[in-house]
């Protein structure tokens, strides 16, 4: 059978280089499973491959949405096993890498096969949202999936709002649809899967970061941030209300998000640098118990 290698690890481990490698020793493609590096114009904050990182090797779902597309895991993959039956009938191997856990899982594990979400529906639910509050996001929730209710973060206001959208766009409730089997257990792979997990001790993980951090906003990350927002009419005047929990996923993460609120004019730059290396720290900390616990029980 053809084998996908799936290299995993926490943020700014060193992920790409290790794929990078792979694939010259196998002469492959690099299929990105990154939830940001798939947005253009994003290159520095979600650490994309560069084009000499690429030179030579085929990459795929990098730089190829828009950033104001909605795009989920579920979409994620069936597009990219719709690639991997492609790109198995010339390579008997290839390279997949990125830090997104619902990515790689829902390629290698499937998923709950719940309903896609008309985008009129979506913005109702949003602007209701706003209007409300989450106070409104949490009673309809427990009108609608009494059963969701108990098991979501309810402080979640991104949860919530998916779980009354999924409700509403069906006429059932959400969590009928997530106790299905997921697909890949009725339906085994039609490739292997072999994971590499990059590792280094906490203390480098955590130098490397800080680190990272600071070249990214030598590199010109400001100016990427503030061409997004303005591309996705995010206001930046911080007199203007704006709730931060209904940004759009592609700048909906660590990065932009602090710097959004630099420019707003309620942090410092220099305390938003920090709260970008924390958030970091964090989220590589989350990687990690989550990769560990996957490959745990493969």
């Amino acid at each position: 059978m053809p084998r996908l290698i799936v290299i995993i690890g926490a943020t700014g481990v060193g992920k790409t280089a290790r794929a990078i490698e792979v694939a010259k020793q196998y002469g492959c493609p690099v299929v990105s499973a990154d939830s940001r590096q798939i947005y253009r114009d994003l290159p520095i904050g979600t650490a994309a491959p560069t084009a000499q990182e690429q030179a030579g090797i085929p990459h795929y779902f990098v730089g190829c949405k828009e950033l104001d597309e909605v795009y989920s895991a579920g979409q994620y993959a069936r597009d990219c096993h719709a690639l991997l039956q492609d790109l198995f009938t010339k390579h008997e191997t290839v390279v997949m890498v990125g830090g997104s856990m619902m990515y790689v899982d829902a390629v290698c594990h499937g998923m709950d096969d719940i309903p896609e979400v008309p985008a009129a529906i979506r913005e109702e639910v949003r602007m209701e949202y706003q209007q409300k509050g989450i106070e409104w996001l949490q009673q309809e929730v427990q009108r609608l999936d009494p059963v969701y209710w108990q098991q979501v973060d309810q402080h979640n206001p991104q949860r919530l709002m998916h779980c009354i959208e999924v409700s509403r766009a069906s006429g059932q409730p959400y969590s009928c649809f997530r106790k299905r089997e997921k697909h890949a257990d009725n339906h085994p792979l039609p490739f292997d899967v072999q994971y590499i997990m990059v590792e280094r001790p906490r203390e480098e993980l955590y130098e490397r970061i800080n680190l990272r951090v600071e070249q990214m906003v030598e590199q010109g990350l400001l100016q990427e941030a503030q061409v997004a927002f303005q591309k996705l009419h995010i206001p930046l005047d911080g007199n203007i209300e704006l709730d931060y929990s209904t940004l759009p996923n592609s700048v909906n993460t660590v990065g932009y998000k602090e710097l959004l609120r630099y420019f707003r004019g309620e942090w410092t730059l220099q305390h938003a640098i920090e709260m970008i290396q924390q958030n970091s720290r964090h989220y590589a900390k989350r990687q990690l118990t989550w990769w560990r616990k996957s490959l745990a029980n493969e």
